[in-house]
């Protein structure tokens, strides 16, 4: 998709390394993780090592950098201009469309305990956002959505976010796939009744 917009890429590299915490045991040797193994790491709600962006490309926010202006963790915007050190973008979603903002790099560490050592990543709170998972959806409006349902939505109300983000059903398209991976007209929309209990009678 990137190689689609017009222009030069621009490549920004994070700088990683251990992060000091409590929670991290003291068998941790640094020598162990190169620069290199910790670069490799992706995570969920982590900007990659490795960003490359183009002017005009969609992204969206992995963190919360602006409450009053309501910039928060899956902000949708566009890149304005490409700078060494920030990167201007303007908002496309929620209620700031058109306000434009500065991002620089800042430090994260991502929430997964699994790793053995914290991870100190340095980067743009960014990624590339030609799509969103349904979750990420939420609470926004779109002027046209395509949803791809390899697997059903697995939680009580999911299937009814992803439909609803549009105002019309001609503005939604949807590629359903099956247990064979076939196309198929129908999903399965997950209702927890119990969540209405409490409304009866």
């Amino acid at each position: 998709m990137l190689a689609l917009f017009p222009g030069d890429e621009v490549q920004y590299l994070s700088s990683d390394s251990l992060a000091e915490s409590e929670d991290v045991s003291d068998d941790v040797d640094p020598q162990l993780y190169s620069p290199d193994l910790l670069n490799g790491l992706k995570m969920s709600g982590m900007p990659n090592h490795r960003l490359v962006l183009k002017v005009g490309v969609p992204i969206m926010l992995l963190r919360n950098i602006n409450h009053k202006k309501s910039m928060f963790n899956g902000t949708r915007l566009q890149v304005v201009s490409l700078g060494r050190r920030v990167i201007e973008a303007k908002v496309v979603s929620g209620t700031n469309i058109g306000y434009r903002t500065l991002i620089s790099r800042i430090n994260l560490t991502p929430t997964d305990k699994k790793l053995p050592f914290k991870l100190k990543r340095r980067q743009f709170p960014i990624c590339l956002c030609f799509a969103m998972t349904i979750n990420k959806s939420q609470g926004q409006s779109l002027s046209r959505v395509g949803l791809y349902l390899k697997n059903p939505a697995f939680s009580h109300g999911q299937l009814y976010v992803a439909l609803s983000r549009v105002k019309s059903q001609d503005a939604i398209k949807l590629l359903i796939l099956d247990k064979e991976l076939k196309l198929t007209n129908k999903t399965t929309n997950v209702v927890y009744k119990e969540i209405f209990g409490n409304l009866e009678g």
